[in-house]
């Protein structure tokens, strides 16, 4: 297991997260900007997916060639994400290319270059990745049921919206940009094998001068309709559904992860036994928890024909409310090995541990050691789980469905 999580915070108040693991030769990194989806103005909705790209198209010194040159040279994985707070700038590398990385991100977070012609390549890539949402409708149907679940600004699709980004100008982007992103604002999480106080010193001389504006709260609209259907001529129907559950800051979060995980955990959970095996209603049905820092839900999927939309949805439902009548000591058995297995593998990888610390210092104000997480649970016990599923019933959804015919809605 990784050593415990160090805190470093900078002059001008960014705060540095650190977690050694010396029995790797890598090292992972994450940035998390507060400029996501929720922060933009509402007639922009999409374009941090456009900064995503427009950012790393020329910064300081490096044309566009010169910056991407520079870090393949490093053999950088690099990976970018867009959540409801943040813009996610991650990157895992070999040790001893650390400093030369982030030296580069520096640039690119605070000297991008922005150039008018190279802002309508990043914005027709984003309206391509739009478009192409029309060809993968599960994950269609999973931005749409997710933006009827969330209050506005919250639920809004990190891809955009096409009117937004057909609007869209450099000029605006820039001015987006220069009005609220701010990476000294964020957090900087690290993992893996590094100098501790090399990191500190170069994070302040690379980030300490940058100013730290006030952090403003985001206001909430409502939430969307209880069902939509989108209509689609096809062979296939896409369910997706999100329930409310609890955020992972109420003590009775390592319950609704097991919960989850008996529903949707393995080929022995409950959605899988149920719904594909015993009825051979869908080929593909799955759920998974999504938190916020204060709202939580659990999403569902499932992938099914038209003739067995209605009962499929049905049968979802009723596996859902029968989460109340109990659990078994076997289903609690296999979740706990089943999310214990993810926390060791989490364990022996520095970009999951990077984004990891990242994210409980978000959601939580702290990093929880893996190991207060393992014992966590195996606290749990049938009885405590079922209190749990007594207290919180998951009995109201929000649901899309794409297809060919709306499907009837059990009141």
């Amino acid at each position: 297991m990784p050593k415990t999580a160090q805190i470093h915070t900078l002059a001008n108040g960014m705060v540095l997260l650190s977690e050694p693991m010396d029995h790797v030769q890598s090292v992972a990194f994450v940035f998390l900007v507060p400029c996501g989806s929720a922060r933009l103005p509402d007639d922009a909705c999409g374009a941090d997916n456009v900064l995503l790209d427009w950012l790393f198209r020329g910064a300081g010194e490096r044309n566009s060639r010169q910056l991407i040159d520079a870090l393949d040279g490093l053999g950088l994985h690099r990976s970018c994400s867009i959540t409801p707070h943040h813009l996610v700038f991650g990157s895992s590398l070999e040790a001893g290319n650390l400093a030369a990385a982030l030296e580069l991100h520096a640039d690119i977070l605070l000297r991008p270059r922005l150039e008018d012609e190279q802002f309508e390549p990043s914005r027709q890539l984003a309206l391509q990745e739009l478009e192409g949402l029309e060809d993968e409708p599960r994950q269609k149907v999973m931005t749409l049921v997710q933006e009827q679940f969330y209050p506005e600004p919250l639920g809004r699709p990190s891809l955009g919206r096409k009117p937004d980004l057909q609007n869209l100008t450099a000029q605006r982007l820039r001015d987006i940009f220069r009005g609220g992103f701010h990476p000294s604002c964020g957090l900087f999480a690290i993992a893996g094998r590094y100098d501790f106080d090399a990191v500190c010193r170069q994070l302040e001389i690379l980030f300490g001068n940058e100013s730290s504006p006030a952090r403003t709260s985001i206001p909430r609209g409502s939430s969307g309709q209880p069902y939509r259907h989108v209509h689609h001529d096809g062979a296939q129907v896409h369910i997706g559904l999100m329930t409310p559950t609890i955020p992972i800051t109420h003590p009775d979060y390592y319950h609704a992860m097991a919960a989850v995980s008996i529903l949707s955990g393995s080929m022995s959970s409950r959605l899988f036994t149920e719904v594909r095996e015993k009825r051979g209603l869908c080929y593909a049905v799955g759920a998974r928890y999504h938190t916020l820092q204060d709202l939580a839900g659990i999403s569902c999927y499932a992938g099914t024909t038209p003739d067995k939309a209605q009962e499929t949805l049905d049968v979802i439902l009723a596996e859902f409310r029968r989460l109340r009548e109990g659990i078994s000591s076997d289903e609690l058995q296999r979740a706990q090995v089943g999310l214990k297995s993810s926390l060791i593998m989490q364990s022996e990888s520095t970009a999951s541990r990077s984004g990891g610390i990242a994210s409980d210092f978000h959601l939580l104000g702290r990093v929880r050691p893996l190991e207060e997480i393992k014992q966590q649970l195996e606290r749990l016990t049938v009885d405590s789980v079922g209190r749990f599923l007594r207290e919180q019933p998951m009995d109201k959804f929000t649901i899309v469905t794409i297809g060919p015919k709306e499907i009837r809605i059990p009141a």
